[in-house]
């Protein structure tokens, strides 16, 4: 696998933003510098309204969100019952803010801060566990245009891309007024993402509103010390078992580990890899796999498994089709796809083997429009939930049972698919890979 690798340099530190909403916004026009400063006031717009009073609970209580046409309801993961119906205008995007209790909204305006409404707190040798009305929040983090949020290992990366501002946060203080971040603005705006390891290293990728091209990696200082042009169509991100990253391309994937990025090329001339799930417990990402540049709606019957430690890109047949929400991981690292035969189909990540497909829904066809709703998959507190927008229900699934252990109606038309453990923040118990990785176009 060939190192891709620049020289180091440095780049100009970026313009600190004070804490005042005012500056904030200067901010995300795209007035600052490319480069990083390791931290800056990056308080939300508004301070939060009071929270409602919690109730103590036995263990964490985990809970479901799921957008539809007009709002947001939030469902008990164990009971499905449903807990909460918050209006929201307009297309709403849900993503994890990555401690175990608020979601983050991509609304009008930036990432609005959503308080499911259940969380653990540490009590010496033990911790307490409390739940409360969900509620969405009056803190939001501007952006003209909100795209990815990544969470991984205590910090979130939120994009705008409209000005290819990033913003950096603890996890664990997103909910709060005046929260410290790390920001960076990228060289010109575009559709992109972006993580930060434990080592504070940034992956954040690179492009313009026209064409997407590559990454580069800085360090916490703001030092560029890894970077690739050689991944047309950047898109979506996955961490694998080891920290490495996985940065998907029209032609492949970019993989970032131990300092030095390597590129994994697809068989096809065009083998575009845009959306991918990534797993603690495995040095394998999933992926999507597409060879038509042309298709107004390509249905892929193929995923793409890509061994972190080698650089291996392996292709694996699939009985069916699926879709960009399709994607999740197991809480053993297993590969889940749910395909639009109705099937969850459970694959080995080492092997590349099909081991199981079990039936959840009726057959469904894939809208031409990415923000239609379609079924969705999430993995989460040890299951693994499934959306069925034709049937107004969701359903619980036990992945080594192969049980649908549970399923409910719903009012309204699933979308978007997103939760939280009720837990402290490090405590989850399964992985969220970063849910899906936005639109597929």
């Amino acid at each position: 696998m060939p190192s891709l690798n620049r020289s180091r340099r440095r780049l100009p530190a970026l313009v600190l933003a004070l804490a005042v909403p005012a500056v904030l916004a200067a901010c995300a026009s795209g007035t600052a510098a490319s480069g990083g400063s390791p931290s800056s006031k990056a308080s939300p717009t508004t301070a939060p309204a009071e929270t409602p009073a919690p109730t103590e609970a036995a263990g964490p209580t985990a809970r479901l969100a799921l957008t539809y046409d007009g709002g947001i309801v939030v469902l008990d993961a164990q009971t499905l019952d449903q807990v909460a119906d918050l209006p929201v205008d307009g297309f709403t995007r849900l993503n994890p803010a990555g401690d175990g209790r608020h979601l983050l909204a991509s609304t009008t305006g930036g990432f609005r801060v959503l308080d499911a409404g259940a969380w653990g707190e540490p009590h010496g040798n033990h911790r307490h566990y409390w739940t409360a009305e969900p509620r969405l929040t009056d803190v939001t983090y501007p952006a003209e245009h909100p795209g990815h949020v990544v969470v991984h290992e205590g910090r979130t990366a939120l994009f705008d891309d409209a000005t290819g501002l990033v913003r950096v946060l603890d996890s664990a203080r997103v909910a709060e007024a005046g929260a410290t971040a790390r920001e960076v603005a990228t060289p010109s705006p575009h559709h992109g993402v972006a993580v930060e390891l434990t080592d504070h290293a940034l992956v954040v990728s690179e492009g313009t509103e026209d064409e997407r091209t590559g990454v580069r990696v800085l360090d916490g200082d703001g030092n560029e010390v890894a970077a690739s042009d050689e991944c047309p169509g950047v898109h979506g991100e996955a961490v694998a078992a080891g920290e490495a990253v996985v940065v998907g391309c029209e032609d492949g994937a970019l993989v970032y580990r131990d300092g030095a990025i390597t590129k994994v090329q697809a068989p096809d001339p065009y083998g575009r890899i845009g959306n991918q799930a990534g797993s603690d417990a495995s040095p394998v990402v999933l992926g999507d796999y597409k060879v038509d540049p042309d298709a107004e709606l390509e249905e892929p019957t193929r995923v793409s498994l890509i061994d972190t430690r080698t650089g291996e890109l392996r292709l694996v047949d699939l009985p069916s089709s699926y879709t960009f929400r399709s994607l999740a991981r197991g809480a053993d690292g297993e590969a889940l796809v749910l395909g639009t035969d109705g099937k969850l189909h459970v694959v080995d990540p080492e092997s590349g083997r099909l081991e199981r497909s079990i039936r959840v829904l009726d057959p469904w066809t894939e809208p031409v429009d990415w923000q239609q709703p379609r079924p969705a998959v999430l993995a989460l507190d040890g299951s693994v939930y499934v959306t069925d927008p034709a049937g107004r229900s969701v359903h619980a699934v036990d992945v080594t049972s192969g049980e649908v252990w549970r399923s409910a109606a719903l009012d309204v038309v699933p979308n978007e698919l997103a939760g939280v453990s009720g837990d402290v923040a490090g405590h989850e118990d399964g992985h969220d890979p970063g849910h899906d990785h936005g639109h597929d176009r």
